[in-house]
């Protein structure tokens, strides 16, 4: 599977520089400027066992900023800027070391080492960016009427949103890899962060900015 970390290599150095936030329209009610990373760091930034939360997201993009401080990611960190994070899961990060190794890994922290062992920090830079959507608060109810909306990424790819109604709702991200299976939005974890300029939706796999 390591095949696939080279067409993954190549996006890595993409205009990641370009990603500058648009300042929005003022709105009646003034956005807070409390961070994602702030967020994301609140529950002691310790991998467990809930594999429903954000650890290996949260140590991904630190160990990303430690290696390369000047990096986009940082953008998350300053909650002065509208950010949109689509933030997938520990479980989907633990699908992702299946789908590049074969192995199935139930420790966050060895499955987070070992994507840093298999990918390089350049290329989770890249991955990071592409759940990013910079200069815009996306909350639920915009991401809802987005049907068919192509969606620019930090990263410089772009993911379309496509909602289904019926039988029940589903909110799914198509990325560039059309042979993996798109991320859903998590409904129960929508709008986190909500009343700030930077908002995060849960989605259930790790978007792919390239076809593997």
């Amino acid at each position: 599977m390591k095949r696939r970390l080279p067409a993954l290599l190549a996006v890595s150095t993409l205009a990641l520089g370009a990603v500058t936030a648009t300042a929005p329209a003022a709105s009646a009610k003034a956005a807070g400027d409390e961070s994602l990373a702030t967020l994301l760091t609140s529950d002691g930034n310790t991998f467990d066992k809930n594999a429903k939360d954000f650890d290996i997201l949260t140590e991904a993009a630190l160990a990303v900023v430690a290696a390369k401080p000047d990096s986009p990611v940082a953008l998350v960190a300053d909650g002065s800027k509208r950010a949109t994070v689509f933030a997938p899961t520990d479980q989907a990060f633990r699908l992702l070391l299946k789908d590049l190794t074969g192995k199935t890994v139930k420790s966050e922290k060895k499955v987070f080492q070992q994507l840093v062992e298999v990918a390089g920090v350049d290329t989770i830079e890249t991955v990071l960016l592409y759940h990013v959507i910079a200069g815009k608060t996306l909350t639920s109810p915009k991401v809802l009427k987005a049907n068919g909306a192509k969606l620019t990424t930090a990263q410089g790819g772009k993911i379309t949103v496509k909602i289904k109604k019926k039988p029940q709702l589903s909110i799914t991200l198509k990325d560039a890899d059309k042979n993996a299976r798109d991320a859903k939005v998590i409904l129960g974890s929508l709008d986190l962060n909500k009343g700030n300029k930077q908002v995060a939706h849960g989605i259930d796999r790790v978007m792919r900015p390239v076809d593997l």
